[in-house]
């Protein structure tokens, strides 16, 4: 009858568990590795740092200086501006000369044209289907379904910032239906 020994060829259950605990970890690095940029793609940019809100920017993408912008845009004028998520947004001049508290989001709520403002008539028109909004993005009349978007404007350190409108909207009372 042969005896049964410890032989040095067969690696102890000790040593055979780091080997899979190693063999487990890398293979966990490597693929966290690949899915981590995979997963990083799909969860879009927060818009601004920390609730800070999101600089008002013009055509070519710069800042919006508020003491430059107010020289060459008179009381009543409403210009685009890049504003929350990048959509379109009207810097509203109010009659005393300042910016407004609130910025008008220039996409109408029907199809997602471009609203312009026309001064003559002193309401925003949808050149696409005849929507039209009063001075403040108020729909006055359809196709279009709801009023246009509105974002909360301040102006700090020269700068105008959009931070997004959660409370009741001033032109309806209701609760806004973007947020």
């Amino acid at each position: 009858m042969t005896q049964v020994s410890s032989s040095a060829d067969v690696p102890s259950m000790g040593r055979r568990q780091f080997m899979n605990l190693l063999t487990f970890g890398t293979v966990t690095g490597v693929a966290l590795g690949v899915l981590y940029p995979l997963v990083d793609y799909f969860i879009p940019p927060s818009a601004g740092g920390g609730g800070g809100g999101v600089t008002a920017k013009d055509a070519l993408g710069n800042d919006i200086i508020v003491s430059t912008y107010l020289t060459t845009h008179l009381p009543g004028d409403r210009a685009l501006a890049q504003g929350l998520k990048g959509d379109p947004t009207y810097v509203v001049v109010q009659e005393d000369g300042s910016i407004s508290n609130y910025g008008v989001n220039a996409v109408c709520t029907h199809l997602g044209c471009v609203v312009p403002w026309n001064a003559n008539e002193n309401k925003f028109m949808c050149p696409c289907h005849g929507s039209q909004y009063d001075a403040t993005g108020k729909v006055v009349r359809g196709p279009a379904p709801r009023s246009l978007a509105i974002a909360h404007a301040t102006v700090a350190d020269d700068r105008i910032s959009f931070t997004q409108w959660t409370e009741e909207d001033f032109r309806t009372g209701e609760d806004p239906w973007w947020a």
